[in-house]
């Protein structure tokens, strides 16, 4: 998945389009030191990091309404 995919993927989960990009390349930094330290895919990473932040939209959504 390139970081355009990526970005587009987190609009889809509710990111705010102003910060699609940057946290589109700040999760995939993450994903592959994640990937590095654990031993773990790249996909597998990144599926786990993007897993935590819906759930913390999620939450955050619930706390607002």
């Amino acid at each position: 998945m390139d970081l355009a995919e990526l970005a587009q993927l987190l609009a889809a989960m509710g990111c705010p389009a102003a910060k699609c990009a940057e946290m589109a390349a700040q999760l995939d930094k993450r994903a592959r030191q994640l990937a590095a330290a654990k031993g773990r895919a790249y996909e597998d990473a990144l599926a786990h990091l993007l897993g935590l932040m819906r759930q913390g939209w999620a939450a955050q959504g619930r706390s607002l309404g």
